[in-house]
């Protein structure tokens, strides 16, 4: 590949934020699903998560790039008897995605789940695959918990973290694309049969080959991040092969994606030829779910922000360094903190467990300001009418709480 074009790392930030939605000012007035779409449109796809220490993370993502908006309206957008915009399937991990792009999923559909536990729980099971099946085909939607072909203990063990036979045959029906999911409140998963949710224009569309489909999925991929290595474009839908490469080599021959070389970069990049560069310092203020699709490449996240972030859910509680749910807290083009935060319900406030900010950022009063509003609109938006309650645990606490009313 030639060098191509010469990159800024400033510039590659620029890039990143404007791609994936955070050079578009949040919305001043009413939140509808307008904005809604808007956003999925520009990420392409945004991943789902059970955590609910704070908000799900889908919620924390349309937040970060509209601000307030009425939580409910989302979920009706999402999963309510509207208009059908939006599948559930496996993408980065389990995803949203625009319903049309669903032809784009059939080869990942055809070849069958990744997960050894569950393919050999499908080979292993045939009577109680297609049992679950005819099951939910008649009387979807309907839970895992609620299904009779499933015995007693496979219903017993149908929680989020129960992995029982019944369980991973309802995976392998959903992987597969035999049936589909909506999401009840609770966050429940439920399935029903595809003609019950696609639309019949999508499900009577064309099917690409499985290079054909990933070769879109990775133009998909650049679009919304901007500028990346054939590693990050491949990692946003986890798209694995050797095939890869050429795809790419493919998409620049056409002029679709531009060569890149990114300063202080090992690796070659790709521009997507028409992603907004801004020339202007860009103002934003955002706190970013763990599994926000701008931070998911955490090498690449290093690469530009000098940020080394790793998620500490699964870490013992002695061991965490920054703390259980941690957001990187974006200011302007920076990723300058972290915040462990947790919405304790009971007593109706948000709790800051502790604030950290990074090395290199050193205007703490700015910064803490800055998140200290952004704390106090999460919390009205969450509905915890107490406010804001900092701990002092991290170097940014102290100045944090001096900047909370």
């Amino acid at each position: 590949m030639t060098t191509g074009v010469e990159v800024s790392l400033r510039d590659a930030r620029r890039i990143a934020l404007a791609a994936q939605g955070f050079a578009t000012p949040r919305p001043a007035g009413r939140v509808d699903r307008r904005h809604f779409r808007r956003v999925l449109t520009q990420l392409g796809t945004v991943q789902l998560d059970s955590v609910n220490v704070l908000t799900r993370s889908h919620e924390l993502v349309f937040f970060a790039r509209l601000g307030a908006y009425d939580r409910q309206a989302l979920t009706r957008w999402l999963w309510g008897d509207g208009t059908r915009e939006v599948f559930e399937y496996w993408g980065h991990e389990a995803s949203l995605h625009p319903v049309e792009r669903h032809p784009l999923f059939r080869w990942r559909m055809d070849e069958g789940h990744r997960w050894n536990g569950v393919r050999n729980a499908a080979i292993k099971n045939e009577a109680l695959v297609a049992a679950t099946l005819a099951e939910v085909l008649e009387r979807g939607p309907v839970s895992s918990g609620e299904l009779q072909a499933h015995s007693p203990e496979d219903r017993e063990r149908s929680s989020w973290w129960g992995w029982g036979n019944g369980k991973r045959v309802l995976e392998w029906l959903f992987w597969t694309g035999r049936i589909t999911a909506t999401r009840r409140n609770g966050f429940e998963r439920v399935y029903l049969a595809p003609d019950q949710w696609l639309p019949a224009d999508v499900l009577a569309a064309p099917i690409p080959d499985e290079l054909a489909a990933q070769r879109e999925l990775l133009l998909v991929a650049a679009r919304s991040v901007g500028i990346g290595t054939a590693r990050d474009l491949a990692d946003y839908f986890r798209i694995r092969g050797p095939a890869v490469p050429r795809l790419l080599d493919d998409l620049v021959a056409e002029g679709a994606l531009l060569p890149a070389r990114v300063e202080g970069w090992k690796q070659p990049a790709f521009l997507h030829s028409e992603a907004p560069r801004p020339r202007r310092r860009m103002r934003t203020r955002a706190l970013l779910s763990p599994f926000d699709s701008l931070i998911w490449e955490r090498q690449r996240t290093e690469r530009l922000w000098d940020f080394h972030y790793r998620i500490e859910i699964y870490t013992p509680a002695p061991k965490r360094i920054h703390g259980y749910y941690v957001l990187p807290f974006l200011l302007d083009e920076a990723v300058v903190g972290r915040i462990d935060l947790k919405a304790d319900r009971k007593a109706g406030v948000l709790l800051v467990q502790s604030a950290w900010s990074e090395e290199g950022h050193d205007d703490q009063e700015r910064i803490a300001g800055e998140l200290a509003g952004e704390l106090a609109e999460m919390a009205a938006w969450l509905g915890l009418g107490n406010g804001v309650t900092v701990n002092r645990r991290g170097d940014l606490a102290p100045a944090l709480a001096a900047a909370l009313p």
